[in-house]
């Protein structure tokens, strides 16, 4: 009886993790700046400071001819005030536009899946489209973003999401993470080898019965 347990409960695991239903964290992270990150800059009249930036360890940004600028507890959505602030201690009344950059992995049913920078303002179906767009076997109603192997969003909370037009930085998308397009035949033999675990796990059931 025992080692029949063991096997439900092993069959349950598996059956969670081919269904995905890793939980969901309640919150998203404080979208604030990581060292890697980039931040696409435009100082109006000044070469030297537009460009693409990458965020160094602190978190801040250097600057040719100025130096360090700290992002030190700067929200990614706040950069471009806050840059405009900091350099208006070198420049005159600067005009700066500012966007930070992440860079995600779009994978699964698009048209190009790979690596991709993009801004963090941007919402998911233009991140999609950077990507070539949906294939027609895509399930875009079972869009999920991933870190490592937690799932961040999915599901109808990912759905609601974007109906409201969250953006990458609402959803607290972090470089690294992983958005995911599934098509019409994973989800088909993801629930075709679920069938076959619930299957097994009621024959080992039944046999604890006799």
């Amino acid at each position: 009886m025992k080692r029949s347990l063991w096997s439900l409960t092993g069959a349950a695991a598996f059956l969670a993790m081919c269904v995905g239903t890793t939980a969901v964290p309640a919150q998203t992270p404080a979208a604030i700046f990581q060292t890697g990150d980039r931040i696409l800059i435009r100082v109006e009249g000044d070469s030297a400071l537009s460009d693409t930036f990458t965020v160094v360890a602190g978190p801040a940004l250097r600057f040719p001819n100025i130096g360090e600028v700290s992002l030190a507890g700067v929200r990614r959505g706040d950069v471009e005030a806050h840059l405009t602030r900091e350099l208006g201690r070198y420049l005159k009344d600067p005009v700066v536009q500012a966007h930070a950059l992440v860079r995600v992995s779009v994978v699964g049913e698009v048209i190009h899946p790979g690596y991709y920078a993009v801004p963090i303002d941007l919402v998911l179906a233009d991140a999609l489209m950077l990507a070539g767009g949906a294939t027609q076997a895509a399930r875009v109603d079972q869009l999920q973003i991933w870190r490592g192997s937690a799932s961040l969003w999915g599901g109808e909370r990912l759905q609601a999401a974007i109906a409201r037009g969250a953006t990458l930085d609402d959803l607290g998308v972090l470089a690294g993470d992983r958005i995911q397009v599934p098509g019409k035949r994973d989800a088909e033999s993801t629930w075709r080898v679920a069938g076959m675990i619930v299957t097994a796990a009621a024959a080992v059931v039944a046999l604890t019965h006799h």
